[in-house]
């Protein structure tokens, strides 16, 4: 149950309800409504399931396919974490359903993009753009990026030129990091650069608040652009009616061993080769231990056995780890939907239009339980779009004048729902508790192919690897801190993968559980995640990262890495202790690492020392420490400063600069720092100080792995 002081939350909702029915009234209307089935959804009783598996789309010319298809607009996607996807999604939705113009989204590694010079020029293409890392283009968007920056790129005519091409380009970045949105940036100038014409304004979101805020914002300017180029009459708009994207049944015959529980990848034949990667992750073996040493807080170290895989990675690289949703939101969500008494109930979801990028938003078939466990992202902050889109299912007008404001005036949602990132199961609730309504199916009437095309599919953590994979290739170890905050009093939001790590670290090392911490399920589908006695596992896979040491070993190295960004740079000491006991010849290896207290959160704290030995006397382990010395708090880009000279003397010997951890604040004050060495110590002005530290990115030898 939500806690009593959130109820102040909707103040407004007990001034909309004078005058509503009587409470009488309302009880019969949504014992009705919980009664009806969902919208949408109609029971096969004859249909076997099947399993269904995504085959790769055989036509390379999307071109051909917008073409055969009737499709004049298409929206293609970079995305990494999957919030690229979903904005292309919308979009397109919005294209046929408001303007009555026929659209298909695509993931960029389907199609052929050297067919961008055969676009008739009444069509447009979209391109919805994240930026990952250091500047880079997402993992399913390289090959886009490689055609575009090629300084001579060949098109499908044979010609490097694009006048046919209009275009409309918004991208997603942060920014707290140094590379904001550079790759829509990029491929938007060298678009126009080849002779495509952007049609209305590049927009861009920022991840650090705003990103939602931003991306509708830009569609006010957008959209009127968009019906220009088409000749489309900006006034369309049809009915209010919800027009399903997915066709849904409730199966009723099926084979119970192939439905879905949870399973990420498709089913495999007996004795069939497995290749893991981000579509099918390993079931990995799992071990921790609780790095902090008391208190309330907590850090993992945990170990991840891939022996016997195709799996490897390389020192710097990141380790994906898929989590589940708890059993709270799970049954909180199931409850207002009026979903809980069918929660293992099997369906079958696909969708509507053949030219769907997916087939299936999921695996499928499945159950509803399994949708809201694995499949959605539904602890997730709710968008203003998503609850503009459910007014109209508000179980009666004073709640749906209560949820039309709470979707279109931004200052209140970002006061009572994005501020405190409350979901949709929490949002539907509060609003049913303030109209006294009964919780359980308050929001039946909610078609649930509208539920799975409003949220995101639940998507992988991602952190760095704290081992070195020339020491030990088979065993990948993370650093992995627990997330837990309260953005008001009484409430506290947990990180949905770390809280669900910790719950398996209390299970397997049989501790006192912490009860304030909410349930998860553990056995993963069908048993296949959890054993008995010391064994857990979790589904993970491995993504490459340009974060790594020289080639060259004798390079001197320094490394800033306060709380877990110290994660890789475990990595990298090991590996030059490895490397220096290989008898290579070996650079100057500095590491600053800061916490709040050694007695506490010193991670590693016991192996440091023996390393640093094995590297000599010119390496060294710099610490901060913020919280030992009342009113004095000392932070690792002060340490860096009192070092200043000696960092200087390193960087004019070649040294390589690794950063990790917050990119907000601390990696923006080392970068400064750097900047004041060259000042103080290299006799630069400002400018070319800036231009200094510039110029080690641009070669390589200043590298971050940064969060926000």
């Amino acid at each position: 149950m939500i806690r009593n002081n959130t109820q102040h939350l909707y103040q407004n909702l007990e001034i909309v309800l004078l005058g509503t029915l009587g409470i009488g009234t309302i009880a019969w209307f949504i014992k009705n409504q919980v009664s009806s089935r969902l919208s949408h959804t109609t029971t096969a009783s004859t249909k076997k399931a099947e399993i269904e598996q995504e085959s790769p789309k055989q036509e390379r010319n999307f071109v051909k396919v917008m073409q055969q298809q009737g499709r004049r607009v298409i929206f293609f996607y970079g995305s990494q974490t999957g919030t690229a996807e979903d904005f292309a999604a919308r979009l397109a939705k919005e294209c046929t359903q408001k303007y009555g113009v026929s659209a298909m989204t695509a993931d960029i590694e389907q199609y052929d993009l050297s067919y961008l010079d055969t676009v008739p020029d009444d069509y447009l293409v979209f391109f919805i753009m994240s930026t990952y890392g250091e500047g880079e283009p997402t993992d399913n968007a390289v090959e886009l990026w490689n055609l575009l920056t090629d300084e001579s790129p060949t098109f499908s005519s044979a010609s490097n030129r694009l006048e046919n091409l209009r275009y409309i380009a918004f991208g997603l970045g942060n920014k707290t990091y140094e590379h904001y949105n550079e790759v829509i940036r990029k491929m938007d100038s060298r678009l126009i650069e080849l002779g495509a014409r952007r049609i209305g304004e590049r927009g861009e979101g920022d991840d650090d608040g705003t990103m939602e805020e931003d991306f509708l914002a830009w569609q006010e300017s957008m959209w009127p652009a968009f019906c220009e180029a088409l000749g489309v009459d900006s006034g369309y708009v049809q009915d209010g009616s919800h027009q399903a994207i997915y066709k849904m049944n409730e199966l009723t015959v099926y084979d119970q061993a192939k439905v879905y529980l949870g399973e990420i990848g498709e089913w495999l034949k007996d004795g069939s080769s497995v290749v893991y990667d981000a579509k099918r992750p390993y079931n990995a073996p799992m071990t921790s231990i609780d790095l902090f040493k008391g208190g309330d807080r907590h850090c993992l170290h945990i170990e991840i056995d891939i022996s016997g895989t195709n799996l490897s990675y390389q020192t710097g690289d990141h380790v994906a780890i898929w989590p589940t949703n708890n059993e709270v939101e799970v049954n909180r969500l199931a409850q207002v939907l009026g979903l809980q008494h069918k929660l293992d109930t099997v369906i079958h979801v696909e969708s509507i239009d053949p030219a769907a990028s997916k087939r299936f938003p999921f695996p499928v078939p499945t159950t509803y339980r399994a949708v809201f466990r694995h499949y959605l992202d539904i602890c997730s902050a709710v968008s203003r779009q998503v609850l503009m889109s459910l007014v109209k299912y508000a179980p009666n007008e004073p709640l749906k004048e209560a949820l039309q404001k709470l979707s279109s005036d931004k200052d209140i949602y970002r006061e009572r729902v994005g501020d405190m990132n409350r979901n949709l199961g929490e949002v539907l609730q509060i609003l049913a508790e303030q109209a006294s309504l009964d919780v359980n199916g308050a929001f039946a009437s909610v078609p649930f192919d509208l539920v799975i095309e409003s949220v995101s599919r639940l998507q992988p953590r991602y952190y760095s690897i704290s081992s070195s994979s020339l020491e030990s290739p088979n065993m990948i170890t993370a650093t992995i801190v627990t997330l837990q905050y309260s953005p008001e009093e009484g409430r506290t939001v947990y990180g949905v993968n770390t809280n669900y790590l910790w719950h398996i670290h209390e299970r397997v090392n049989q501790l006192t559980p912490n009860n304030t911490i909410p349930e998860y399920s553990l056995s993963g589908p069908r048993d296949s995640l959890f054993v008995e006695s010391k064994l857990a596992r979790v589904p993970v896979h491995i993504r490459r990262s340009q974060f790594k040491l020289p080639r060259n070993t004798s390079v001197p190295v320094i490394m800033i890495g306060p709380g877990t960004g110290v994660a890789p740079f475990r990595g990298f000491v090991r590996e030059r202790v490895l490397q220096k006991k290989q008898g290579k010849s070996l650079g100057p290896t500095i590491l600053f690492f800061g916490c709040r207290n050694r007695a506490e959160d010193f991670l590693y704290q016991e192996e440091w020392p023996e390393l640093f030995e094995v590297l000599g006397e010119e390496s060294r382990l710099i610490t901060a420490f913020s919280r030992e010395e009342a009113g004095k708090k000392v932070y690792v880009q002060h340490r860096l400063m009192e070092h200043g000279q000696a960092m200087w003397e390193l960087l004019e010997k070649g040294a390589y600069v690794y950063v990790c951890g917050d990119a907000k604040n601390m990696a923006r004050d080392v970068n400064q720092t750097f900047v004041k060495f060259a000042q103080q110590f290299g006799g630069l002005d400002e400018l070319k100080s800036q231009d200094y530290v510039k110029n080690l990115r641009s070669t390589g030898r200043y590298q971050e792995d940064v969060w926000s």
